[in-house]
């Protein structure tokens, strides 16, 4: 897996101060994407063991809420391996912090047992996430007022391990 870029403080990407990984490798290619770069599976760096260990690093401080995934693609099935690494020690080593996702699959239709990007670690993978904004970005339903997400079609989903329990905000 390649990354395009780490935020060590970010605020957009969800609530609070956050770290940030834009991972590499897109394949819905959204009319208006912001990160389209990220489209290329090896744009940017190599995602390595010390590249883990940095994000691990950063998310130390009291005041980092947590951490947001995003792309880039996290769940393509190529990254979702390593993805699932990071989260997996993110929740032993800070089990108090927070993950956000954002994906352009759908949770209930792709990422289920049969979904196009369904593979042996997605439930794994879901399992750790609290909040997924899911749904591709749609430039017709662009909206700046939204609450973390760009067009009107997103979701913000609360998981619970890996179950829809609501959206986020309600």
């Amino acid at each position: 897996m390649y990354y395009g870029n780490i935020k060590s403080y970010d605020i957009a990407d969800g609530p609070g101060v956050r770290v940030s990984l834009f991972v590499s490798g897109c394949r819905h290619h959204c009319k208006g994407c912001f990160n389209a770069e990220t489209w290329n599976f090896e744009y940017g760096q190599p995602y390595t063991k010390e590249t883990e260990d940095e994000i691990i690093r950063m998310l130390e401080p009291a005041y980092i809420q947590g951490l947001t995934v995003l792309g880039g693609e996290p769940f393509e099935p190529e990254n979702q391996p390593q993805v699932t690494e990071l989260l997996r020690r993110v929740k032993e080593t800070y089990p108090e912090k927070d993950i956000w996702c954002y994906s352009g699959y759908l949770y209930d239709v792709d990422m289920q047992k049969g979904g196009s990007v369904y593979t042996d670690v997605t439930e794994e993978m879901l399992s750790y996430i609290d909040v997924l904004v899911d749904g591709e970005f749609v430039e017709e339903l662009k909206d700046i007022t939204l609450l973390f997400r760009g067009s009107r079609n997103q979701r913000l989903i609360r998981l619970e391990k890996g179950k829809d329990v609501g959206r986020y905000g309600e």
